[in-house]
């Protein structure tokens, strides 16, 4: 089977449906620090060693020529929205078999609609067949609820463009990974707006049968609470062809969104409760019981063990330490896929030295994670500024715990007055940041590193560290720099980023694997 992957990232959902059996027909990712990472792992090319060789990693427009590829690397790719200045495209398309394409999805769009030579090409997997799946995740901020949530973010208009793409290529399936906030409604005018709602129907009007989901990557195997929604659409003729092959159980997972393709086909009004969207993120035992029966079966395999923050990244901490289970699993699945032979692994596991002001509050954190909801609550009150005080309770719960105070020593403080007092010379406007708990799924990797701080030392993540998390193997190099800052923000897009942003691989071989198990009843 093959795929196209849109918003490729840095090639967490690429790794994972190739080891469900899927092989890359094409990937696009705006981002060329992002895309380097993948052409370095997925293609084998070194873009910052060999951009002449570099057969396989093709820009749709750049203001520099390949000659001055580590300029193009830093380029921002908002000042060509729409693409064509220098396509290195072939007429005919035939270069983009096995490519991937740095540039604008839109652009992209545009230049396949001008060229229908290539897109015929690109259709019919270069006179293979059909295209089995297009795959990606459209950027999510302004989805997030971490985010700012602004309903009219020019990255919002994102998802209709991957169903552009897909009416273009009429894939068999579509799959779409996004946040979770895009099942919460946007509020203006007092009137609700539901992306996810609106999404669906564009693939139904294009002629897709949508399937929404609510999910969560730890009931995959991966070590973080990380809820998503996930969009899988098969096309209507696809689907008559598969409906004789389905499980009772698969019927009901199809009902509503059989009913709902029909009424947008019709040009029927649709409004939300005509879809469903089967939340597994709920822990109702009756969606487990659902997704067991059905292709789904994947995405909640590892209900049963959730794997702990400990068992991702324990053996990090000291080099005497064993490899866990979990990392020997991602090892052995996902090492073999990766295409270069680097073993520099060193630069990924490189501690940041905290002052002793942040390694305090880091204390604190780790401390907070054993106290009642309570006391927690009233002592992320004081942190925040918002009180100077706490309550007698959970002043005896905090001074059973050594805090480690701004000269450096671990010590108990043994008055309230004097606890109060330290806590307040903690005052932090980041208010996101939290400790680890050992021996639980992390929360939602997020691509800022100092969100989270380690369980036992008192520092943030490590690129490695998080990589784990997020399920990639130990040989996939992350490229680029570190972090960035100031506006640079806006478009750069580097290694704490592309780690966070990615999708799960062990999510992503869930998902490739339910899609297979679906297209092999045809």
């Amino acid at each position: 089977m093959n795929h196209i992957e849109l918003f490729a990232g840095c090639g967490g959902l690429c790794l994972g449906l190739q080891r469900a059996g899927f092989d890359l027909l094409m990937a696009n990712e705006l981002s060329p620090m992002a895309a380097e990472t993948f052409a370095f792992n997925i293609l084998n090319e070194n873009l910052q060693k060999s951009s002449d060789k570099a057969q396989h990693t093709l820009w749709l427009s750049s203001q520099f020529s390949r000659d001055s590829m580590a300029r193009r690397l830093r380029e921002d790719p908002r000042q060509y929205p729409e693409g064509n200045l220098n396509s290195e495209f072939l007429e005919d398309g035939s270069n983009l078999q096995g490519s991937m394409v740095v540039g604008n999805v839109i652009g992209l769009n545009n230049w396949l609609e001008q060229h229908p030579k290539a897109l015929e090409a690109l259709r019919c997997n270069f006179g293979e067949g059909e295209v089995d799946l297009v795959s990606g995740g459209p950027p999510c901020q302004s989805f997030s609820l971490a985010g700012l949530r602004e309903k009219n973010n020019e990255k919002n208009s994102l998802p209709w463009e991957f169903a552009r793409f897909a009416n273009l290529i009429q894939p068999k399936v579509v799959l779409l990974e996004n946040v979770t906030g895009i099942l919460r409604p946007f509020v203006e005018n007092g009137k609700k707006y539901y992306a996810w709602f609106e999404v669906a129907k564009a693939f139904a009007e294009i002629g897709y049968i949508p399937l929404t989901l609510h999910i969560n990557a730890k009931f995959a195997g991966v070590a973080q609470n990380r809820p998503r929604f996930i969009l899988i659409s098969v096309r209507k003729d696809v689907f008559q062809k598969l409906e004789k092959s389905l499980s009772e159980s698969e019927k009901q997972l199809f009902a509503s969104a059989i009913a709902f393709s029909k009424k947008i086909q019709k040009g029927a009004e649709t409004k939300i409760g005509d879809l469903d969207v089967f939340d597994l993120n709920q822990d109702d035992e009756s969606v487990f019981a659902l997704f067991e029966k059905t292709f789904l079966k994947p995405l909640c395999s590892h209900r049963k063990h959730l794997v702990s923050v400990q068992e991702a990244i324990g053996d990090l901490s000291s080099l005497e330490l064993p490899l866990s289970k979990y990392v020997k699993h991602i090892n052995k699945e996902f090492s073999p896929l990766i295409k270069h032979s680097s073993t520099d692994l060193d630069w990924s596991h490189r501690i940041v030295e905290n002052n002793e002001t942040v390694k305090a509050r880091f204390r604190v954190y780790q401390v907070m994670n054993l106290l009642t909801p309570e006391s927690k609550k009233e002592v992320g009150k004081i942190l925040a500024g918002k009180t100077m005080h706490f309550s007698t309770s959970a002043w005896k719960e905090l001074a059973q715990h050594q805090l480690l105070l701004l000269d450096g020593k671990m010590k108990t403080l043994k008055t309230q007055k004097e606890l109060e007092s330290f806590l307040a010379q903690l005052i932090t406007k980041k208010q996101t940041q939290r400790a680890l708990v050992p021996d639980a799924p992390a929360p939602a990797a997020l691509s800022i590193p100092d969100d989270a701080c380690h369980y036992v030392d008192l520092r943030t993540l490590t690129a490695r560290e998080m990589a784990r998390i997020q399920s990639f193997p130990d040989n996939f190099i992350f490229r680029s720099k570190m972090t960035t800052g100031g506006l640079n923000r806006r478009f750069e897009v580097p290694i704490f980023t592309q780690i966070g942003n990615a999708v799960p691989v062990l999510l992503g071989k869930a998902l490739g694997e339910s899609i297979k198990t679906l297209l092999a009843k045809l």
